[in-house]
């Protein structure tokens, strides 16, 4: 099954390279081009894209605003975005996975590292690659203060839904580990762990394993840590 791509990102040298990248391999095609953030949510649509690379700055509608367009839009609820950052540690990362993305790369990424990004995401258990980045949000969310005055409480609540083991893995992927790391940490399969992975998505609402990541945070179950 081809993985179809939508590139987003107003340097028309970088959406070149990107397509390059792209279509040199046999799983993968791009299937559009935009310039802005209300182009590439009208050609998600136009083209049936699986995977939008978006770009965070761009003129018109930026690549936030854009994420939580497609992140609402019931009929483009198979669509994953990963953010595309000049900068690894952005002040818009944490608010594009608040908004829907699936995660996100620096620019300065290795090839093979968006092109795994690309299929880890069209296959719906988006992490947040690359491995450098797993504390990121931690540290993000510290400075933006997750204390227990501050949590947010329908998200605490909505933990209560949650078996014990559910709310272990969560702790889990909170870390950034992967569903074979988990599985080794609690000693059971890793279908096991997938299977509780989708349970908790299902009840708190998360597209994907990013934001199962960002409602850890915010519900108070992991805390931040600062290295």
């Amino acid at each position: 099954m081809t993985i179809r791509v939508l590139l987003a990102d107003d340097q028309a040298l970088l959406r070149s390279a990107f397509r390059v990248l792209v279509d040199s391999e046999s799983d993968m095609e791009v299937v559009g081009e935009a310039s802005d953030g209300a182009q590439a949510v009208a050609l998600a649509k136009e083209q049936r894209a699986d995977v939008v690379l978006m770009d965070i700055r761009m003129p018109g509608t930026d690549g936030l605003a854009a994420t939580r367009m497609i992140s609402a839009d019931p009929s483009l609820a198979h669509v994953r975005v990963v953010i595309l950052t000049t900068f690894e540690v952005d002040d818009y990362v944490v608010q594009s996975l608040r908004a829907g993305a699936s995660g996100f790369l620096g620019k300065g990424s290795e090839p093979d590292e968006l092109l795994n990004a690309i299929r880890v995401a069209a296959g719906g258990e988006a992490l947040l690659s690359p491995a450098a980045t797993k504390g990121l949000i931690a540290r993000f969310l510290a400075q933006g203060g997750t204390g227990d005055d501050e949590r947010d409480p329908a998200r605490a609540e909505r933990l209560d839904a949650l078996t014990v083991r559910e709310r272990e893995v969560l702790v889990q992927v909170a870390g950034g580990h992967s569903n074979d790391e988990i599985a080794e940490r609690l000693e059971v399969s890793p279908l096991t762990v997938k299977t509780h992975v989708n349970r908790a998505m299902a009840k708190l609402g998360a597209r994907d394993r990013a934001q199962l990541v960002v409602i850890a945070y915010e519900s108070g179950l992991v805390r931040p840590r600062v290295d």
